[in-house]
């Protein structure tokens, strides 16, 4: 079931992505170093698994459509230098940690990791490695730019442990790449996907992106044809989010070049129809993978999990963060740390740790990220499995809430009744939406409140 232009027009509006909740843009600046310093003592459970993130904020090149926390630069003695101070922030942290605790999970983001050359790819996941338990069947993960990128460090990541990629392809049209300063041909995706291939990576994700500048549903009709020619394991097709008065850079696309409202809304039915009739699920928000995928088989078993590294299949896990920007989380807290390198580089020379800002969890706060990330993840809510958790009576609790579905529940995408709530086939493409109704901050007055991305 698909939706009609109408209904994602009437659904478009500015929303949070809930890979948090409280969302980040609610972290607060009295928790600092010293708070995310005992927190790191006070939560250490050696039977708690542990997903650690690293986040390499360097590109050779600016794109102009990137969101992400990056800098781009050709001298590579500033990744040298940032590496020095990100090994011993790791260092802090190993020090603090339960050395029984598994690692079952290591992503590395930015930016980009492939900034890194083969020799400090080894040297980094050597480091981690030998000062944290990671389980045998650890899921390793490293984002990939395909320009540069050399067949040494493909096979540097494999041989350091890694075992999934995740490919930035955004889109394969040539006048779409020179208007984001993104120049790469779909040889070059072909022979970099082939190489992954050839190593023995278990998984390979491509990203995608809609709404991009002088996108046209002809053009992306041929780019998704090519991708699922390729025949990737899991794919993630973001919109576009136009923010230049967050991202400066965002300025350099000119915004009359951008597809019209109409044109995004039929790319996503576009998307819809040809991922499905290719065979891949859809997970989600932006998410799509084979049936076999462990992401598929979670969301059935109702044990998929959302945080800061999108779906996971590994939901009891705390995240130790490193690196610029990065967000740390336990059961209780979320720690941010100083986004611009230079900060990040003195906080973690002067302290060894660099948060700067983090929050602390409420009760209600827990229950509504339970609420969220169930109907996110399992696409179906079970109140008396909320009430018995919690201690308390589902339908007095979210009565606004409630009344908040109310509408979505008369335009199909969600289902409820005395016993569950369930999101409809339809209501996959709508997940913010009605994740919205149950967040207490969306309307709740603040002075300088969040800007969101659009929904749809």
């Amino acid at each position: 079931m698909h939706p009609d232009i109408a209904l994602l027009t009437k659904y478009s509006q500015p929303g949070p992505r809930y890979t948090s909740y409280p969302p980040a843009p609610h972290f607060a600046e009295d928790f600092g170093i010293g708070q995310w310093r005992q927190e790191i003592i006070e939560s250490q459970d050696s039977a708690r698994p542990l997903s650690l993130y690293v986040h390499i904020p360097f590109c050779d090149t600016l794109c102009y459509y990137c969101g992400c926390n990056m800098v781009a630069t050709q001298k590579y003695g500033k990744a040298t230098e940032y590496l020095d101070f990100l090994k011993r922030e790791i260092d802090a942290v190993a020090a603090l940690a339960d050395p029984a605790r598994a690692v079952v999970q290591l992503h590395w983001g930015g930016g980009t990791p492939t900034f890194l050359k083969a020799e400090d790819i080894r040297d980094l996941a050597a480091h981690l490695r030998a000062r944290f338990n990671f389980a045998a069947d650890a899921e390793v993960s490293v984002e990939v730019d395909p320009r540069g990128l050399t067949r040494e460090q493909v096979q540097a990541l494999r041989e350091s442990g890694f075992n999934r990629a995740s490919l930035g392809v955004q889109d394969i049209d040539e006048k779409v790449q020179q208007a984001v300063n993104r120049i790469q041909p779909l040889s070059l995706i072909e022979e970099v996907y082939g190489w992954f291939r050839a190593e023995g990576f278990s998984s390979i994700n491509l990203d995608l992106m809609t709404g991009l500048p002088h996108q046209t549903l002809d053009g992306y009709r041929k780019t998704l044809a090519e991708i699922v020619r390729l025949n990737p394991d899991r794919l993630a097709v973001f919109g576009y989010a136009h923010v230049p008065w967050l991202k400066k850079h965002q300025k350099l696309i000119v915004q009359s070049d951008l597809p019209n409202f109409a044109t995004r809304m039929a790319m996503q039915e576009l998307i819809l129809d040809t991922l499905e009739t290719a065979g891949y699920v859809h997970i989600g928000m932006d998410h799509f993978a084979k049936p076999e995928d462990e992401l598929v088989k979670a969301q059935r078993g109702k044990t998929l999990w959302r945080n800061f590294q999108g779906y996971t299949t590994h939901r009891h896990a705390d995240i130790y963060a490193f690196g610029a920007s990065s967000i740390s989380q336990t059961e209780d807290i979320y720690a941010q740390n100083e986004k611009r390198p230079d900060g990040y580089q003195k906080l973690v020379g002067e302290q060894g740790l660099a948060t700067v800002k983090g929050y602390r969890m409420t009760t209600d706060d827990k229950i509504r990220r339970d609420v969220i990330t169930e109907l996110m993840c399992d696409l179906s809510l079970s109140k008396a499995a909320i009430e018995s958790r919690w201690n308390i009576g589902f339908d007095d609790y979210f009565a606004d809430s409630l009344r908040a579905l109310e509408p979505l529940q008369a335009d199909g995408l969600v289902e409820a009744d005395a016993k569950e709530i369930r999101v409809t086939a339809l209501g996959r493409l709508f997940l913010r939406n009605i994740a919205m109704g149950f967040d207490a901050y969306l309307n709740a007055p603040k002075k300088d409140a969040p800007r969101y991305s659009m929904t749809a």
